[in-house]
């Protein structure tokens, strides 16, 4: 099957395109790039003009990589351009990743060692590789560029960027979350970030393996999660917290109805039964907007047996501690903070934010009556993820919140080669949920919670 000649109605605008190029570490080859991709601009415009793109979508995409090697072919030897077979595989790629993915992106993407994508403007992209951050070798033609990979991300998950509503936060097909901000609040070029989600999902067995988690503490929080425990995840950005809602939510009764509520929807629970939700933003006009509290206060009418936030960050705080308190047991949620008491301070912070008159004490029993545990999780300076905390509220004493700390990552210095040594202890507090766990069909041993237990590094 040859392309057809007539060119789709679809129109693409390729001013200032081209599709990535590898970055040359000899100054004097500058030269050469530039004419590869002033080639490579060339190429694609004639592309657009051979191959009907309303066919794309229907065709596998080696199909479209066969189809496209002999167009290119024929355009090389019209312009009498010689390309080795190297040169021509590499030209063919960046072609299809931007007809059919994200551009110069796409290497990124398919890079299952990079966790992170920042880019800073068409010319300056950062990874994240094992939790430290690196220059990569990836560049945009010019902003028009980066600002056209933007809107082909936000538009395919509805969302919009423009001068008027100039950031965004979105997700791309494998819930990776996606964060953009142009002119003219970004002054430099446009800003995008790209916080990757694994192919494969990762399992507290995988934290176990990878020392997130000791396998102790693992036990425990199957204990949690089995007895109902309404659970609040805390810490700072990149710590964590979203794989590891996700990982124990593997601990819930299959049987069980769950509704998740997210800005951006990026949990990936493994349970069949789960009823999604998602915000969605104001249209040009400014309306349309719903909001993570409408999210919630609808989900109570949904007949959940658990409901999940991706994230507190307002006025839906007090109307997820209220169904904690109403019958929703076994619950959970992240929020942003350094420390578990400062993660209660948060919620306390945010019922303010939803415009209920209530006194600090009627606020904070509210939150010591519908908060169980309070989980910490943190990215220490080596770039590795580990679970700093595990904390029981226990109730309140006059004005103050009371909580128990069950288990706490203790750091005890730095190796030769930089890296945190620390390890994994009890202290010694036997839980309250014990006796839950134990109604759950799971017996937490009394060695588990000695402060001399090994738990490892």
């Amino acid at each position: 099957m040859k392309w057809s000649v007539k060119r789709a109605e679809q129109s693409v605008q390729t001013d200032g395109y081209a599709p990535a190029a590898l970055q040359t570490l000899d100054g004097e080859q500058d030269e050469a790039k530039k004419r590869a991709l002033d080639l490579k601009v060339s190429i694609h415009r004639a592309l657009l003009d051979k191959i009907n793109l309303s066919a794309l979508e229907q065709m596998p995409r080696e199909q479209i990589r066969t189809e496209i090697t002999e167009i290119i072919g024929e355009i090389l030897m019209q312009r009498q351009e010689p390309l080795n077979r190297t040169e021509r595989s590499a030209l063919i790629d960046d072609v299809l990743d931007e007809l059919l993915g994200l551009g110069p992106l796409e290497p990124l993407l398919q890079d299952d060692s990079i966790t992170d994508i920042l880019v800073n403007g068409p010319d300056i992209v950062f990874v994240e590789r094992n939790g430290l951050l690196e220059r990569a070798q990836t560049e945009f033609q010019n902003d028009k560029h980066l600002m056209r990979i933007i809107q082909k991300i936000v538009s395919a998950v509805g969302r919009r960027i423009d001068e008027s509503s100039p950031f965004v936060d979105a997700r791309l097909a494998d819930g990776s979350r996606v964060n953009a901000i142009v002119s003219p609040l970004a002054v430099d070029g446009s800003l995008l970030s790209i916080r990757k989600f694994a192919k494969k999902r990762i399992g507290i067995d995988r934290l176990i393996e990878l020392g997130s988690v000791p396998e102790p503490m693992a036990h425990v929080l199957r204990a949690v999660v089995a007895s109902r425990r309404n659970v609040l995840i805390s810490g700072g950005t990149g710590s964590g917290k979203t794989t590891l809602l996700n990982a124990m939510s593997s601990y819930i009764d299959p049987r069980e109805r769950i509704v998740t509520i997210e800005d951006s929807a990026e949990l990936q629970l493994q349970q069949e039964h789960v009823a999604r939700l998602e915000t969605r933003p104001p249209n040009v006009e400014g309306k349309g907007e719903v909001t993570q509290r409408e999210l919630v206060k609808n989900a109570l009418r949904m007949r959940p047996d658990r409901i999940i936030v991706g994230e507190v960050r307002a006025g839906e705080a007090f109307d997820m501690l209220q169904a904690m308190n109403t019958g929703h047991d076994g619950s959970m949620t992240t929020v942003h903070a350094n420390t578990p008491r400062d993660a209660l301070s948060r919620l306390e912070q945010m019922i303010g934010m939803s415009g209920i008159d209530m006194p600090p004490r009627s606020a904070r029993a509210q939150i010591a009556s519908a908060i169980n545990v309070v989980v910490q999780v943190g990215r220490l300076a080596d770039g590795r993820r580990r679970v700093l905390s595990l904390s029981e509220l226990t109730g309140m004493e006059g004005e103050t919140i009371t909580m128990q700390e069950i288990y706490r990552y203790k750091i005890t210095g730095r190796d030769e080669n930089n890296n945190v040594i620390g390890r994994f202890e009890a202290t010694g507090i036997r839980p309250k949920f014990h006796g839950d766990a134990l109604s759950a069909g799971i017996n937490l041993q009394p060695e588990l919670f000695r402060p001399d237990f090994e738990m490892g590094s």
